[in-house]
């Protein structure tokens, strides 16, 4: 699922009005996802319990936070990979706690908690298709087209969150399998995806083929980050490795800034073509 075209539409797209404000498709987007994903487990919970902010603490400066970062990504006419991926990290951090608060204040089961969000999803993915006519990452060209984008971003988080913790705790079958299903999962999307690349005739059909592929494979990768999270910093009693949520945290955010810096002066992940 790397360089695909994912336009996905049926009808011509809209002329562009900005610059693409996403970045392409490339290994270090799946690498810096996965742990921005990661640190959503992590850095809510080392807010939460090791700082002692609390739920409704941590809730309130985070959704603070990505309130703030999020419009000043809405104003920027470019991709600036500084600021897409913080928006990206803050809104992990509060999709997390969106499904936190809702298990821990209101007591929603888990299995509840994912067939709500999964819902949601699939309204938010029907709704930007007809207002739109594409679902493609390469497509984020005007306003219209980004909030759509941003508010799936969130409730993928959410839904991630949900099921991640649903799998390893709820069904009991802990952190390190449930990493293992979810990275399956994603290595069988792959695989089809690729799969059907080859043997699709027509532009229009491979195009339809990669949208879904990219999007089945952008949700997974919160449940598996949700795991990997848990893996990492949960104590050994609990099935973790018991690195800590500090220390899992801060190696996540430096590695993911390294990679940001790396990608904003080499320039390899913007968009060369807009889609019109």
């Amino acid at each position: 699922m790397t360089n695909a075209d994912t336009s996905g539409g049926s009808r011509p797209l809209l002329t562009a009005t900005m610059a693409n404000k996403v970045p392409e498709i490339l290994i270090f987007f799946w690498i810096i996802k996965i742990l921005a994903t990661t640190v959503g487990e992590t850095f809510a919970d080392f807010l939460n319990t090791t700082i002692g902010l609390g739920l409704t603490g941590t809730t309130i400066v985070m959704l603070g936070a990505t309130g703030v970062a999020l419009w000043y990504q809405l104003r920027l006419d470019r991709y600036v990979p500084a600021v897409y991926w913080l928006v990206v990290t803050l809104i992990s951090v509060a999709g997390t706690l969106i499904t936190d608060n809702i298990t821990d204040r209101f007591g929603v089961p888990l299995s509840v908690t994912t067939c709500i969000f999964a819902v949601v999803l699939v309204g938010v993915f029907i709704a930007w298709h007809r207002s739109e006519h594409t679902l493609s990452i390469h497509s984020i060209v005007n306003e219209n087209r980004e909030r759509y984008y941003w508010a799936v971003i969130l409730f993928t988080f959410a839904l991630g969150t949900a099921a991640g913790d649903w799998t390893a705790e709820g069904a009991d079958f802990g952190f390190f399998t449930s990493a293992l299903i979810y990275a399956g999962l994603i290595a069988v999307i792959a695989g089809i995806h690729f799969a059907l690349q080859s043997r699709s005739a027509g532009k229009q059909r491979k195009a339809t083929d990669a949208v879904w592929a990219f999007w089945a494979a952008y949700i997974l990768t919160r449940p598996l980050g949700a795991s990997l999270g848990d893996l990492l910093s949960q104590s050994p009693d609990d099935g973790g490795l018991g690195i800590g949520t500090t220390a899992t945290s801060a190696l996540f955010l430096v590695t993911i800034a390294a990679l940001v810096v790396y990608l904003t002066k080499s320039k390899r992940d913007q968009i060369k073509e807009v889609e019109k």
